[in-house]
Order: structure tokens, then C-alpha cells, then sequence
């Protein structure tokens, strides 16, 4: 049960947040009132989102395509924007469709694919612990599983050929562009999950390479990364036989390629 707050109380806690910089401080205090359960909580809240805690760790959630989605300390927040790589996602799977989440993070997409498509069978992995962690609980009580390791790694076998629609939430800031992200991010979500390499495109170049491998026949790998570095992207998973397209979002300032692997054969020649 959330606290009920006074007019006092009310302006005391958006002026704190305003105070420390937080742009939708309104917005915040309504999401800080009604997760905290006593006056003594929201204080603690207040103090955590003040010193630069992302409101998702905070109040240990973030809204994502109409799900809550658990979000522990540590581990990468799913952004608004990504809510339109997995909406496409899930127009591209059919009822019972076998569906693989890497880079899963909290598992957003991997719950979503569940929640939304019938039937639909999820695999999700990430290379850190706590966002493995994080991701089961989002994932497992709907019915999917989540592994740990690195990509295709810790994926069973018998799903080598078989995945109809791969979604792979890489990261794809460039190295020398991570003290340009908000301090939010740089200072609480993981390395791992930020850092593209050179170019931002060092993980996409080893999704894209064993994709073919794991895509079914017709199926589709679809990723995200931004507006300058789509060109790229397209080359990468051209050259590894992939038929790919863009699709944008100038709403969510969102940028997915979609790549197809071909009807027959390993991949398109």
C-alpha cells in the first residue's frame, strides 16, 4: 500500500528531485509515492534517485511495452525506445514460435515475446550474473528459460536452425563515446552492456556471424543501434548472408535492422 502524501510533503520531495537535477521531478515523486510504503522509505527512495540511481533501480521496476518489468540494481534498464525492436518482434512471430532473447539484460523482450504471443517458446542469455538473475524472474514464471553465458553459447543444441525470430539487444555505443552517456548510465547499468567497441558494432559483427547458424529457414534476427552506424550494421549482416532492412521510429528515436535469413541453404548467398 503506497503512502498518502501531503500538499507539504508533495512539493517538499519534487523540489528535492528537482534540486538534483531530475527533469520529470513531478513525474518521479508520483512514481516515488506510490511504490514507497512509509514516510521513512520514500526518504530513502528520494536520497537513492538524488544521488544519481536511475528511478528504475529505485523503485526496482520500469514500464516496458505495458509489462512491469523488474530491474535490480546493476543491471541495464530497458529503454523506451527498444519497446520498438520488440513490437516488431512480435509481429514477426507466429502462435508457438521459437523465440531467443540475447543480451537479454532484464529480460524485457524475451517477457513481452511471451506475454504477447501465443504459445510462443523463449530462450534468453546474458553474460552477467545479475542480469541473468534479474531476467528469470521476469521470464520464468511465463514460462521461458534463462541461461548464462556469452550469445549463442549456453543455447541448447537443439535449437541450432530452429530460432524463428532472434532478437539481440547488442550493445553499440562507441568505447570512445561512453563519457557521453548520462551519468546514470555510466555510473549504474554495466559495462557489458554499453560498450560497442571502436565502432559500436564489435558484438552485432559476432551475432551476425553464427545468426545464420541458429536462424531457421525464413526466420528473422532483428537488433538495434542507431541512425550513423545503420549503413554499417546493413553491411555487417549482409556479409554474413543475411537479407537485411531498416525500420525507424522518429517518436522513439529508434533505429532496427531486420535480417532474414533465406528460405533454403545455411544462409542467402
Amino acid at each position: 500500500m503506497s503512502i498518502d502524501p501531503s500538499f507539504t510533503l508533495r512539493s517538499t520531495t519534487v523540489s528535492r528531485l528537482r534540486a538534483a537535477g531530475c527533469v520529470f521531478a513531478e513525474d518521479e515523486a508520483e512514481l516515488l509515492f506510490s511504490s514507497a510504503h512509509s514516510g521513512r522509505e520514500l526518504d530513502s527512495m528520494v536520497e537513492r534517485r538524488s544521488a544519481g540511481l536511475p528511478i528504475e533501480h529505485v523503485v526496482g521496476w520500469a514500464a516496458f511495452a505495458g509489462l512491469r518489468i523488474t530491474v535490480d540494481p546493476g543491471v541495464f534498464v530497458p529503454r523506451r525506445r527498444t519497446e520498438f525492436l520488440v513490437e516488431h518482434a512480435v509481429a514477426l512471430a507466429g502462435p508457438g514460435a521459437l523465440c531467443v532473447d540475447l543480451c537479454c539484460g532484464s529480460g524485457a523482450a524475451g517477457a513481452v515475446l511471451l506475454s504477447a504471443v501465443d504459445g510462443a517458446e523463449v530462450y534468453a542469455s546474458d553474460i552477467e550474473p545479475a542480469a541473468v538473475r534479474c531476467a528469470r524472474r521476469n521470464i520464468e514464471p511465463l514460462g521461458g528459460r534463462v541461461l548464462e553465458g556469452d550469445l549463442f553459447a549456453p543455447l541448447p543444441e537443439v535449437l541450432r536452425g530452429r530460432v524463428e525470430v532472434l532478437v539481440a539487444n547488442v550493445p553499440y555505443v562507441p568505447t570512445e563515446d561512453l563519457g557521453l552517456l548520462p551519468p546514470e548510465a555510466r555510473e549504474h547499468e554495466p559495462l557489458v552492456a554499453l560498450d560497442g567497441g571502436s565502432d559500436g558494432l564489435d558484438v552485432l559483427r559476432r551475432v551476425a556471424a553464427e545468426a545464420p547458424d541458429w536462424l531457421a529457414p525464413g526466420g528473422h534476427l532483428l537488433v538495434e543501434t542507431s541512425e550513423r552506424q545503420a549503413a554499417r550494421a546493413v553491411e555487417t549482416v549482409s556479409g554474413c548472408g543475411l537479407t537485411p532492412r531498416v525500420i525507424t521510429s522518429e517518436e522513439l528515436y529508434a533505429t532496427v535492422v531486420v535480417a532474414t535469413r533465406g528460405a533454403t541453404g545455411r544462409a542467402l548467398s
